[in-house]
């Protein structure tokens, strides 16, 4: 096909048997499109937590250098069992992004593409061009750029499937932890929106400001010293019963659970020495603590701690389903599913020590955007 790149650069992560990391910017062949594909030049590509397990996985960041283009970090070899399926393998990186189509195979709804702006998932979008198939990719609304469709997947379709599984395991409300980041603010407006109770925790007052200025009704911070009880209070009038939770390590699960069985055993008739009959459910969707999740085992028996991905959600709610929420973010783009960044930076910046502790550190509100035609 006449006007496609030969090859294009792409960001790769490699974790060597000596247990190095190493990140590099390959020159990589351009797949041509097939019938029902299209070729992306991809113009925006967030840094999500997701994607920094795979780029940077469990690398000593003060071991960071730099020499001819190529980064470095030491892995702790204590790390290297459990990354036995990566160690050797260059991977590409990157899990969602957005961009105009530059080519297409034969079927009319690929060639319906080209020209047009798109958001796509997929995996290898740290790069300068990606061929997915049509039917994968979400055309964007007309005015939309690419920094705006870029996180049309990861963020709002985890918010929009915490809903869903609400009403799908019979509960009626939300706690939800680390909420003023990018996809607590998003899952807030949800909430709003659809009129679904939401109980917000947050680590600072600060974070708590983000949340009441957008319009959370409830928000509770866990460096007060009242945590406990206020996060009852909030879990009592709510009714909430269902925890996704971010942080993963630490006390904070166990905190949710008990609070959940305090505000329903106030409601019980009589005591049990087996807790509430009502059904309690943490489920841990994230590692921003990484120390072992701790379990006081103080909420009865009537209880669930589990964990929660997005892809094989999406699976079991189906292609109708899964189509339903993307229709969705198509179509509130700008609103209740708009990110916001701190920087947009290139390629190459990715690789750059100082960049990398800045986009590592996954501060609150700090989102960092990927615009691979950056430099060029």
């Amino acid at each position: 096909m006449a006007g496609i790149p030969q090859s294009g650069l792409q960001l790769r992560s490699l974790v060597t048997p000596e247990g190095v990391l190493e990140l590099r910017l390959a020159d990589t062949p351009v797949d041509p499109p097939k019938a029902d594909e299209v070729l992306v030049r991809v113009e925006a590509s967030p840094l999500n937590p997701s994607d920094l397990g795979l780029l940077l996985g469990p690398a000593d960041l003060s071991t960071l250098a730099q020499k001819d283009g190529v980064t470095t970090a030491k892995v702790p070899q204590h790390f290297l069992k459990a990354l036995a399926a990566r160690v050797g393998h260059s991977m590409p990186v990157g899990n969602e992004g957005a961009g105009e189509v530059i080519a297409a195979g034969s079927d009319p709804a690929a060639q319906a593409l080209v020209g047009k702006r798109v958001a796509l998932l997929g995996g290898a979008l740290y790069a300068q061009y990606r061929t997915v198939r049509a039917a994968d990719v979400l055309p964007l609304p007309e005015g939309a750029t690419s920094a705006d469709g870029a996180s049309c997947f990861v963020n709002p379709l985890t918010a929009l499937s915490m809903v869903e599984t609400m009403r799908m395991e019979n509960h009626t409300a939300l706690v939800h932890t680390a909420a003023a980041s990018n996809l607590g603010q998003m899952l807030n407006r949800i909430c709003l929106k659809d009129g679904v109770s939401l109980v917000n925790v947050v680590r600072s007052a600060e974070q708590a400001k983000i949340l009441t200025d957008a319009g959370a009704k409830h928000v509770v911070d866990s460096t007060s010293p009242n945590f406990q009880d206020e996060l009852t209070a909030a879990i009592a009038e709510t009714g909430a019963t269902l925890a996704f939770d971010a942080i993963g390590g630490g006390k904070l699960a166990s905190q949710i659970l008990s609070a959940m069985e305090v505000a329903a055993s106030a409601k019980a008739d009589a005591y049990s020495r087996y807790g509430s009959n009502t059904y309690k459910q943490v489920y841990i969707y994230g590692s921003l603590d990484v120390r072992p999740t701790e379990l006081a085992r103080n909420y009865g028996l009537t209880w669930g701690l589990g964990g929660w991905l997005l892809t094989p959600f999406l699976a079991k709610l189906g292609a109708a389903g899964t189509q339903r929420l993307r229709q969705r973010v198509a179509d509130e783009l700008k609103t209740t599913f708009a990110s916001h960044y701190t920087a947009e930076i290139s390629l190459a910046e990715v690789l750059k020590p100082e960049v990398i502790r800045a986009y590592q550190a996954k501060s609150t509100g700090s989102k960092y955007l990927i615009v691979p035609t950056k430099g060029l």
